[in-house]
């Protein structure tokens, strides 16, 4: 039953929070106010305050929600789970790899190579994919995921927490100045993506351990920094379909090996 209520709890906090910053900033971007165009007014760069609050829900939520049902002691207990990088060097490897994988694909199949920004741009992007994407999975693999799992199971859990993490991504598209700013010209390629790393990410954090969710947070923070970096490569049905088949594939046969590893030493 605890784990039905933070579950429900959390969902709820994450949506409130989320709609109530998002839409502020929709209403806004109606009298020409838009995020990420600090540059010209002290009034434009307030909007990203507000656009942070909103991409930090699921953290924030995760947070909140933790805290009143006993879960965590305080903040400390909360960052030093996060953040535990404590690791085996395999786990780091798989989230380099997957990342290296799903952008390969794209490039074999779409037949594209050119690069929007040079690669260095990944290491600077890094801190801003940490809070803007990154932090999410504080809340939806540290918090939602594993306990649908534990109901529902894997692959029934990626696809119910996909679709909420589809719905909670919408108002993005409304917001003038996100990457998804210009409509849902590209939305349903990006629900794809939202599915199969629902997948992925459920993968990385079952062979991390129980409560180890850093490694999900990297992974998050590493695809939102690589993203702008291969720009329009990525934006094809054919590598859509390729790249996120083959990451749903690889995410369960890995969450099976690992069950019969795991059957093994009980």
């Amino acid at each position: 039953m605890t784990d039905y209520k933070i579950t429900v709890q959390f969902t709820m906090v994450t949506f409130f929070i989320a709609s109530l910053v998002s839409g502020t900033l929709i209403s806004l971007g109606q009298f020409g106010y838009s995020v990420h165009n600090w540059v010209y007014s002290l009034q434009q760069f307030g909007m990203n305050i507000p656009f942070a609050i909103y991409i930090l829900s699921p953290a924030i939520a995760s947070y909140i929600v933790l805290k009143k049902n006993k879960k965590i002691a305080d903040f400390k207990e909360w960052l030093k789970t996060v953040f535990y990088v404590k690791n085996n060097i395999s786990l780091y490897l798989f989230v380099a790899a997957g990342l290296a994988v799903y952008f390969l694909i794209h490039i074999a199949v779409s037949d594209r190579m050119e690069m929007v920004l040079p690669f260095y741009t990944f290491f600077l992007s890094l801190p801003g994919g940490l809070i803007i994407g990154g932090l999410e999975e504080a809340g939806w693999s540290y918090v939602l995921q594993p306990r649908i799992d534990k109901k529902y199971g894997y692959i029934l859990s990626s696809i119910i927490v996909g679709v909420i993490w589809i719905l909670w991504h919408i108002p993005l598209f409304f917001i003038p100045g996100t990457n998804h700013g210009e409509g849902f010209i590209n939305f349903w390629m990006f629900a794809v993506q939202l599915i199969a790393f629902r997948f992925f990410n459920g993968a990385i954090y079952k062979i991390s351990g129980k409560g180890r969710v850093f490694m999900c947070v990297l992974f998050h923070t590493m695809f939102n920094a690589s993203s702008p970096i291969f720009g329009t490569m990525t934006m094809t049905w054919i590598g859509t379909i390729a790249a996120n088949t083959v990451i749903v594939l690889v995410s369960i046969v890995t969450v099976m090996v690992y069950n019969k590893k795991s059957r093994r030493i009980v």
